[in-house]
């Protein structure tokens, strides 16, 4: 039988990247791990384009224009997100990846490859609906481009780390072993991969990394099924030229957007000590802060650095839920970072994450009391009500042992959530509605979803705002309400 392997023996490959990733809620954002793949291919003596489908008209003209014009001997396809993880408004995206299958399948018959967040997540779920060849997870900028060498030199890929594969019709998943992320690079050259400017008048952010990895336990998040968890730190001082070069590049917003920016706190306080030693001209931020390692010296040192605002997620300010959705600290510790941040001007969005285990009328209550009581009106507060449940985590068995999921791992790829079944989840909307009603500064999953945001970022991107926007949503709101709209 003839495979992909047995095809190739050339010295370079044509290699076609598309990200697939379309949604503008709520704002695009720029394809980091494509553009990371991309370019290491590329420095492995590949010829690459990247095609960015985000702002596409017409997705379908483009990926076969694409395909027509550069004839790759491989299409990768990075996939973002399985689904916008909203309980009240979901969104299944891989229904809209198929019809972009069907185009590229229609154009090429060279193999495609799987990658991205969402492959990584729910790898064999998504490669059998899209019926791809191969898919990449885990450190996706190191295993792309040894398939790439293994499919030109003709060489078997059933021992290639990281790689799901099909062997006479049976999907083989090899684990991933492989560390990615030198720690010579914190971001691609965005300009090189995709239009940079669209995303601008998006007021999108520049996406950096000072790691990747993740060591905490939180129930329900898969990052360390996405990158591992094992830190791989960034020399700072690299991370400190990265941001330079796209501050001189004209890309001044920039977002850190490692799992968690603050963890381990000592990188963190380096790295703030390197960009506050140059003279860089960004704008800074991080909306993944943990209030376990959150204290004035970081806050001082993050105002040195550069930053003009920052996130605390902290998704309960109830011991009970932070409890049964292993935060890994209390709401003692919540509170603290509250005193913290009004000691110090830089905004703050905190982010909550009702409904988890353990959640009751109660516990929903003190935290929107810490809501009202605590955060400044200059700040915001997101309240996002369910839990999106994935295979493999530790919130799948709690749900299954207590009969809220029913449906078999395999079947779970379509968004299902988790709520307490202590707890109404309409009337916890309800409640964040009224406590919406009477502070401004306050914003649920459904402001998120509003059909003018994108209008609203190019509004405040021409008149000359700045980031983060977020910091405006008091004004946002009541302008919105003055025309009639229910926000």
């Amino acid at each position: 039988m003839t495979t992909y392997v047995d095809c190739f023996a050339v010295l370079i490959m044509n290699v076609l990247i598309i990200c697939a990733n379309q949604n503008v809620f709520p704002m695009p954002v720029m394809p980091i791990g494509a553009c990371m793949v991309a370019e290491a291919a590329e420095q492995a003596g590949h010829t690459v384009t990247l095609l960015d489908l985000m702002f596409k008209k017409d997705p379908i003209t483009a990926i076969r224009s694409a395909i027509r014009e550069c004839r790759p001997d491989v299409t990768g396809v990075s996939i973002r997100n399985i689904d916008n993880n909203d309980m009240r408004s979901p969104v299944f995206f891989i229904h809209d990846m198929m019809p972009l299958m069907h185009a590229i399948r229609s154009e090429t018959t060279t193999p495609v490859v799987l990658g991205g967040a969402a492959l990584s997540v729910m790898p064999n779920e998504v490669m059998q609906v899209l019926n791809a060849d191969f898919a990449v997870f885990g450190a996706g900028e190191v295993v792309f481009s040894k398939l790439l060498e293994r499919l030109m030199n003709g060489r078997p890929v059933n021992d290639l780390e990281g790689l799901l594969y099909r062997d006479n019709g049976t999907l083989r998943r090899n684990p991933s072993k492989t560390s990615g992320f030198p720690d010579t690079c914190a971001a691609p050259d965005y300009q090189r991969w995709i239009k940079v400017s669209e995303y601008m008048t998006s007021m999108s952010t520049t996406p950096v990394q000072t790691k990747q990895g993740c060591q905490f336990q939180c129930v329900y998040c898969t990052y360390r099924n996405i990158e591992g968890q094992t830190y791989r730190l960034t020399d700072p001082a690299n991370v400190a030229v990265a941001v330079s070069r796209l501050a001189a590049a004209g890309q001044r917003d920039i977002e850190f957007v490692d799992s968690v920016f603050n963890a381990p706190y000592e990188h963190a306080m380096a790295v703030c000590e390197s960009l506050a030693s140059v003279r860089h001209g960004a704008r800074l931020q991080s909306l993944d802060l943990n209030p376990a390692f959150f204290d004035d010296a970081l806050l001082l040192a993050m105002e040195r650095a550069g930053f003009v605002g920052m996130g605390m997620t902290v998704e309960s300010a109830s011991d009970p839920v932070l409890q049964g959705l292993r935060k890994g600290f209390t709401s003692r510790e919540v509170h603290r970072a509250a005193e913290v941040v009004k000691r110090h001007r830089l905004p703050c969005a905190w982010i909550f994450m009702l409904g988890g285990p353990a959640e009751t009328p109660e516990t929903v209550r003190e935290t929107l009391h810490f809501a009202e009581h605590s955060i400044r009106k200059q700040d915001v507060a997101f309240f996002n009500v369910g839990i999106r449940i994935y295979p493999g985590t530790e919130l799948e068995t709690i749900a299954r042992k207590q009969g809220v999921l029913t449906r078999s791992p395999g079947d779970m790829l379509a968004p299902v959530f988790y709520v307490s079944p202590e707890v109404d989840p309409a009337w916890m909307v309800n409640e964040v509605k009224k406590t919406m009603g009477s502070h401004l500064n306050f914003i649920s999953s459904d402001s998120l979803n509003l059909s003018v945001l994108p209008a609203i970022h190019r509004a405040g991107y021409y008149l000359g705002a700045r980031t983060p926007l977020w910091r405006h949503t008091r004004f946002i709101r009541q302008g919105l309400r003055m025309v009639g709209m229910d926000v």
